[in-house]
């Protein structure tokens, strides 16, 4: 009798350690879809702020690969190739970030040229102001 115990108790392990490893393996894919979901999501704003600093105007490069891989780990996340779709949004991020940089920084050497040529017509001016004042004025 303990063999035909010992015998039944058999189907019922395996079947027990069948849906141990199911929900094992669905355990392993679903906690990457949060954080590749959330990866897409930064990117997506990533790019945003980097067009809002102009980076489509002045970085048109890094602007456009930053947007291609963020299309493609959309499609990643939509394939369900999360590990994908998290490499490429990070790339993404990356490159949104490397955009708005080169933004910036080329609107501040703008602002930074301009405000030069203005301190140089401003020394013209006292220059000038000062060369056609009396000598006693001085």
């Amino acid at each position: 009798m303990d063999q035909e115990i010992k015998h039944h108790r058999k189907p019922g392990a395996l079947a027990a350690c069948a849906v141990a490893t199911v929900l094992l393996l669905s355990a392993c894919t679903s906690p990457q879809k949060a954080p590749a979901t959330a990866d897409v999501a930064v990117s997506r704003n990533a790019v945003e702020n980097a067009v809002s600093a102009g980076a489509a105007e002045l970085a048109p490069e890094e602007i456009n690969a930053a947007r291609d891989k963020m299309m493609r780990a959309n499609q990643a996340l939509a394939a369900r190739d999360y590990k994908l779709a998290r490499e490429l949004a990070i790339q993404a991020q990356a490159d949104a970030k490397l955009a708005q940089s080169k933004a910036v920084s080329t609107k501040a050497s703008a602002a930074s040229n301009q405000l030069n040529e203005d301190l140089r017509v401003l020394r013209e001016e006292v220059d000038r102001a000062n060369s056609s004042a009396p000598s006693g004025q001085q």
